[in-house]
């Protein structure tokens, strides 16, 4: 049975990068080999590619129901039983990076289908690791004034926040996901009075407050799990 909804309530968030020499090898084995494994996996909503604007790294986006998704036996068996090319590209690709997360919140533009944001063409991927006394402030300023801020603008079709639970290789705690109908949007008015905020510059003052930020663009289709 096909999933009902392509978006699950947590994400694998996966980067490798392949050297040119492999590439097109590369991206046929994630698409008919690594992404549809997994997707026969109970609990896998659906899949998506991206392909980072600035450096030679590809992503995946695995969508599940939830994070226990990755502790049931048929996707234990994929994963500790791969095939020679899937052992020699994970042996051969570099930049590799493995996020679990879950959602702990989803914004969207007024009028705007959740399903059909998640296919936006661009997405806007923010780290930080707060302490853990700056979470609840952190969470407050997020959700209270930035994302409000950053959605007046039509080209902000969604946010989603989600809690790391684990990942390599940096020890982040905070993941948004900004799923945008343009780039130009990283430019617009609206981010730059998101980032010019009295809140803001108050974070943005202590030493913990220091993002990682990246920005991919859809490759390919999309790929649905079974139910």
């Amino acid at each position: 049975m096909v999933a009902t909804s392509p978006k699950g309530q947590a994400i694998l968030f996966s980067e490798m990068t392949p050297d040119a020499s492999f590439e097109a090898k590369f991206n046929r084995w994630y698409d008919e080999e690594h992404i549809p494994l997994r997707m026969g996996c109970s609990g896998f909503a659906s899949a998506q590619r991206y392909k980072a604007r600035d450096d030679g790294s590809y992503l995946a986006v695995y969508e599940m129901e939830d994070l226990g998704v990755l502790g049931r036996d048929d996707y234990a068996a994929v994963k500790n039983e791969p095939s020679d090319e899937t052992k020699w590209m994970l042996a051969n690709v570099t930049g590799f990076t493995r996020y679990l997360a879950a959602e702990t919140s989803c914004f969207t533009q007024e009028g705007t289908d959740p399903k059909t944001a998640l296919d936006a063409p661009v997405i806007h991927s923010v780290w930080f690791n707060v302490p853990d006394s700056e979470r609840a402030e952190f969470d407050d300023w997020y959700e209270s004034e930035h994302i409000p801020l950053l959605m007046k603008s039509p080209d902000w079709l969604m946010v989603r926040r989600l809690s790391v639970s684990e990942g390599t290789p940096d020890p982040f705690t905070h993941l948004s996901i900004h799923y945008l109908a343009r780039e130009e949007a990283l430019n617009s008015p609206e981010r730059q009075a998101a980032r010019t905020t009295a809140w803001r510059d108050r974070l943005a003052a202590r030493d913990w407050f220091k993002a990682r930020y990246a920005v991919f663009r859809r490759l390919g289709e999309r790929q649905h799990g079974r139910g």
